[in-house]
Order: structure tokens, then C-alpha cells, then sequence
């Protein structure tokens, strides 16, 4: 597809930022590509119109996701501020995505799923984007998808809908948990991922969801998951409940400030940034990252 020239210039200059910056990425995040694993990118809470927070963290991005070569990236929710997309015809596609995100980098399957401002539009256009798009891919307000890590590996992830449970919509909850529990109890992956808007438990603004805390938490350990990724606070944190990593990812643009919590091993508020994973057989590599390209923490989860 020919490019236009506003899109000709937002590509040679996210690329100009990355060779003048790549060569101070943090040699660990280097390390984190290798032949034999499955590497990709998870960020929330980003689409603003291209305003300078999310911009800085789209260039850290592309930089981030050349380096570690990810197969894809993760969208865990608030894709549109302040209240979703009206079509798929809606300018934000250009101003919050298309235009900011040009780093050839980021040009892979984007897995997405919805936050609580996509509601306030029309959620549908966002699955009906995928018609439209070489890169976005959401078939479905929740789903599943199986990753190859290496010849004998692979990682089920699956993508669930959580505003209908913060809300108490028992109407549409009902079936997503039956979903979710057959789809869980079906998986023979040795990796079990989820990605869900809402925070279980968290030290951001918003506070604990009780939904998940009581219906889907222990579904999760039930069968055996190993990491949660969400968004809606704006910050980075890893919490653990139980041998469940709780990874929130929601500082894709506008970040505030977050707190301890007897579950929190990690928590980084006022600074936005993202996640890039690097997932091997035996072991997950998860290293928060800020709008400077800085290493923040890294955790190590085994696969048992």
C-alpha cells in the first residue's frame, strides 16, 4: 500500500530514533532473543491521539520489538480514549494507531482486547477492524490463540472480556466463564497465558476487581495458568497470588501513580512504558520497560 507522506515521515523518524537509540538497549534485553523462544510485546491504556507519552512509548517499542524480534504484540485494553471507536471509519484508527505505531518493528499481529472506554464506543468496530488491517486481530470479544515456542512447546493464550465482569453483566458473563473453563480444562499447552483488561488484585488506582478475585482467580489455578497480564491503572506492577504472576501493563500513555500490596513483588507508577516477554520452554522472561528504554525489572517464572 503506497504510503502518504504524513506516514513517510512518521516512519523515517521512528526509525532514525532507533538507531540512534538501539545501541543503548540494556544487554539482558538483547539476551532475551533467542531461536528457540517466543517473544512479544504487551502495553495497555495507549490510544491518545499520538500526544507525547504514547508516542515515547511507541518509539521504545519498535526499538524493543526489532531487538528482541517479537512475533506479535499484546493490546490489553483502553485501545481509544476517552470513549472507543464510532466505525471502522473512525479518524482515531490514523491518529492513535496507524499513525503512531510505524516502527516496521510493530508491523506483526497485534492481539487485542477490549478496556472499559472501548465500550463506551462500538465495540464491534474493533472486531470488524480486523477485516481491515494486515496487523490487528480481534476475532471475537474473547478468545483463544496457540503459540509455537520451539518443535515440542507451544503457549495457549487466551483473551478474555473483563468489563462485562466488572460490571456484574451476568447476561454476558455466564457464557465467557463456561468458555473459559471448558477452553482452560481443554489445553494441553504447557504454557497457560491469560490477558484480561481488569486487574485481579493491584496497587493502581482502581483497586482490586472483586469478579475476578472471586470467579476467575481460582479458575486460573485450577488449571494451572501461569501469568495474568492486564491494564486499566496506569502504571507497571507484578504481583504474585499464590504461583499466579499478576503482571499489569497500563501505562501505554497518560501514566499515575500506583502503591505497595501485600501481593506486590514490583511497582512503578508516574512513568509510562510497557512489557517485552521472551517465553523459552522452561522458562518466562518479563521485563518492564520505560519510555527511555530503561529496564525497570525483570522477572523469571519457570514454566512448573
Amino acid at each position: 500500500m503506497k504510503q502518504t507522506r504524513r506516514e513517510f515521515v512518521r516512519t523515517l523518524f521512528v526509525a532514525t530514533q532507533a538507531a540512534a537509540i538501539g545501541g543503548l538497549l540494556p544487554s539482558k534485553l538483547l539476551a532475551a532473543d533467542s531461536p528457540r523462544s517466543l517473544n512479544f510485546l504487551a502495553f495497555g491504556d495507549w490510544g491518545r491521539n499520538g500526544e507525547k507519552d504514547q508516542m515515547d512509548v511507541a518509539t521504545q517499542m519498535g526499538i524493543a520489538a526489532a531487538a528482541t524480534r517479537a512475533q506479535f504484540i499484546v493490546s490489553v485494553g483502553d485501545n481509544f480514549y476517552e470513549n472507543g471507536v464510532a466505525s471502522v471509519a473512525d479518524a482515531q484508527w490514523k491518529t492513535s494507531f496507524e499513525y503512531v505505531y510505524t516502527a516496521a518493528a510493530l508491523q506483526v499481529p497485534w492481539r487485542v482486547v477490549l478496556g472499559n472506554h472501548d465500550y463506551h464506543g462500538n465495540t464491534a468496530a474493533q472486531i470488524e477492524y480486523s477485516k481491515h488491517s494486515p496487523r490487528w486481530t480481534m476475532p471475537a470479544l474473547y478468545y483463544q490463540r496457540t503459540e509455537t515456542i520451539d518443535e515440542t512447546t507451544s503457549a495457549d493464550f487466551f483473551y478474555i472480556d473483563t468489563d462485562p465482569m466488572k460490571r456484574g453483566d451476568l447476561t454476558n458473563v455466564e457464557p465467557q466463564m463456561a468458555w473459559l473453563e471448558s477452553a482452560l480444562s481443554a489445553s494441553k499447552a504447557p504454557w497457560k497465558i491469560v490477558i484480561g483488561h481488569h486487574p485481579i488484585y493491584t496497587g493502581g488506582e482502581h483497586g482490586d476487581t472483586p469478579y475476578l478475585v472471586k470467579h476467575v482467580l481460582p479458575l486460573l489455578e485450577k488449571h494451572g495458568v501461569q501469568v495474568y497480564f492486564n491494564g486499566h491503572d496506569h502504571d507497571l506492577q507484578h504481583l504474585q497470588a499464590g504461583r499466579i504472576h499478576l503482571f499489569c501493563t497500563g501505562a501505554g500513555s497518560i501514566p499515575r501513580v500506583t502503591t505497595q500490596t501485600p501481593h506486590t513483588l514490583f511497582a512503578k507508577g508516574s512513568c509510562p512504558g510497557f512489557v517485552a516477554v521472551s517465553l523459552s520452554a522452561e522458562k518466562m522472561t518479563v521485563q518492564m520497560m520505560d519510555a527511555q528504554g530503561a529496564v525497570l525489572h525483570t522477572a523469571n517464572i519457570p514454566r512448573a
